[in-house]
């Protein structure tokens, strides 16, 4: 095994997902290839399509010549016009069209993890031509595919791999955005401290501490006296960070204790995908 021993949880955590999201669809009648799922504006093929999609691009393969319908209510920006291509190129296909592409894909990004010799800090092309590092790319890959084999599970009324190794991964990923949504997004008062209390099959607790100068920084230590204090499961913390419910409609499963104003802004601003 050639893979850098940084990368290996990565794509143990690809892996693990995409091979659940293979087992997922192996059953399904073509019917329910169109059923909705969390992702706005994304049925279940349209999930799947965005997976192939992702590998694809890992794989450095080249995006499709394609021109975007004007009617997709649930692309406004560019980075989602970036998406979709990969997604609406494929609305047409068959359930065994989609099945055999995903195994292939599987098959071809498998060799090129074996053969993955390079540094994890070696620049590699991100979406609209971004660059970010592997170590990065890989990360962000793992999050993604995590996160959509959740979305599939809804929507075909599967729940499982809530404390997978991608959803170890997506807590990671998802906890390195709260100082950015406590401090800057909701402007949470300087040299005050918000306490997360997650629980579930994914347990903890956090503080997010905003200093003098209104900059946050996220802690493992309790916090005494906090402004606020948001307490949830970790499937409710997913979907939230996630932008797959709104604060309204999940409220049953979400306790806030402090300033009221603080804990509206906090989930006003709790989404961090795009």
């Amino acid at each position: 095994m050639s893979l850098h021993p940084t990368l290996q949880p990565y794509a143990d955590a690809w892996t693990h997902s995409v091979e659940a999201i293979s087992e997922l669809l192996q059953p399904l009648a073509e019917a329910e290839w169109n059923r909705r799922t969390p992702c706005p504006g994304w049925s279940v093929r349209d999930v799947v399509s965005h997976v192939i999609g992702l590998d694809c691009e890992m794989l450095g393969d080249p995006r499709p010549i394609h021109s975007l319908p004007r009617d997709l209510f649930h692309v406004t920006n560019e980075h989602q016009r970036y998406m979709e291509m990969q997604v609406d190129v494929r609305r047409h296909h068959t359930a065994p069209e989609m099945t055999s592409e995903l195994e292939y894909v599987i098959i071809r990004r498998n060799r090129q993890l074996r053969n993955e010799s390079r540094d994890p800090g070696t620049k590699v092309r991100g979406p609209l031509g971004s660059e970010l590092t592997l170590e990065e790319s890989m990360r962000r890959h793992a999050f993604d595919v995590w996160v959509h084999e959740q979305d599939l599970r809804t929507a075909l009324g599967r729940p499982g791999n809530l404390d997978s190794p991608g959803a170890l991964i997506a807590r990671d990923v998802l906890l390195g955005e709260l100082p950015r949504v406590v401090a800057e997004k909701a402007q949470a008062p300087r040299s005050s401290a918000i306490v997360l209390d997650v629980h579930g099959p994914v347990e903890f607790l956090r503080t997010i501490r905003v200093d003098i100068q209104g900059r946050g920084t996220l802690e493992t230590a309790p916090a005494l006296g906090p402004a606020a204090t948001l307490t949830l499961d970790w499937e409710t913390y997913v979907r939230l960070a996630c932008g797959r419910v709104t604060p309204e409609s999940v409220s049953d499963r979400l306790k806030t204790e402090g300033d009221p104003e603080l804990t509206a802004a906090i989930l006003r601003n709790f989404t961090v995908t795009q």
